[in-house]
């Protein structure tokens, strides 16, 4: 048996708005769009583009209960400018418990999703990557 990851799945109230913040936020086209869904890819001929899961923003009528099970962890090539690139856009910082001194900035896009900004790799990371597991 054979299984491929397709897409991640995120609820909310109004797909098509939340999947266009998204879409600035990570650069990435909107495919499809409908009052009940929306599909987000990566932009046409990037590295991410047919590698990466596709991700679909889903209507449903219930608000969020509470902090999500499954997030997104972004990394960046600048940390400080990505997350305040995120909060020029609406996104806010979150406070889950994290340590203050974490290497990453929990953060919510406007519909309150959580989403992790990681710290940028080092080089000597950079220069590794391919050859086994990174630390966060």
């Amino acid at each position: 048996m054979t299984l491929n990851w397709q897409c991640i799945v995120i609820d909310c109230d109004d797909p098509q708005q939340l999947a266009s913040w998204w879409a600035t936020l990570l650069g990435w086209r909107l495919t499809h769009a409908n009052d009940k869904e929306a599909v987000l890819e990566p932009a046409e001929g990037s590295p991410q583009d047919g590698v990466s899961p596709d991700i679909l923003f889903v209507k449903v009528p219930e608000g969020s209960a509470g902090k999500n099970r499954i997030h997104l962890d972004l990394r960046p090539d600048d940390q400080a400018a990505e997350v305040a690139r995120a909060e020029a856009l609406g996104a806010t910082r979150v406070d889950v418990g994290q340590q203050d001194d974490a290497s990453w900035v929990v953060m919510a896009d406007p519909a309150g999703n959580e989403f992790c900004i990681l710290r940028a790799f080092t080089p000597e990371e950079l220069a590794t990557i391919g050859q086994g597991p990174l630390a966060t």
